[in-house]
């Protein structure tokens, strides 16, 4: 055992990653693993990985969540529609689920699948597949409809009863604006057809 000579590792750190040399003053007696040179990354500390696995988690789970209610106000609107329809088919039921009163059943139908329009428009915008310009840009060209420019009027008592601060409220607001906007275009046309005829 006295002639042979030891090898004694140096372990060196050069930023990140820590370098493992050999002794070079130490002799070689018999085969040894060369390890100079060799580059180790510096193993990751638990508590920092538990935080990035922590924050990973809570992102994807905030995501299930977001798809989750997209689903759920899917799967809503999708019963509301059922009983739209059922109601449009049988005017018995319209009486159930509509307040409108003293109209024909022609009338009552389509301002019912007024009611069905608007909420597909909005449940678009909620779900993500429209955004806030395509859904005013949709609006507007519901409300060229006049069954939907009555149903809007007719339903004025029923938006009023509305949280003031709630999305649907809102959304009632922009349409209000939207519905005034094509007022002054029916009133535009109006006065430029008349002026037209009177010369």
């Amino acid at each position: 055992m006295l002639g042979r000579a030891v090898v004694v590792p140096v372990h060196v750190r050069l930023g990140g990653f820590a370098l493992d040399v050999q002794n070079p003053q130490a002799r070689r007696t018999g085969p040894a693993r060369k390890r100079v040179g060799r580059i180790r990354a510096q193993r990751p500390r638990p508590a920092l990985d538990r935080r990035r696995g922590d924050a990973l988690l809570a992102e994807q789970l905030n995501r299930v969540a977001v798809e989750m209610h997209r689903a759920n106000l899917i799967q809503l609107h999708h019963i509301f529609v059922g009983q739209l329809d059922r109601a449009i088919d049988d005017p018995s039921l319209a009486a159930v689920i509509s307040s409108l009163e003293d109209l024909s059943e022609g009338k009552h139908r389509q301002l019912l699948f007024a009611n069905r329009e608007y909420g597909a428009l909005l449940l678009g915008y909620r779900i993500g597949a429209l955004d806030r310009s395509e859904l005013l840009g949709s609006l507007r060209v519901l409300s060229k409809s006049r069954v939907f420019a009555e149903y809007w009027r007719l339903t004025a008592g029923a938006r009023g009863s509305l949280a003031a601060d709630s999305w649907e409220a809102r959304v009632g607001r922009a349409v209000d604006v939207v519905m005034e906007e094509r007022e002054d275009d029916l009133e535009e046309w109006w006065v430029m057809e008349k002026g037209q005829t009177e010369t």
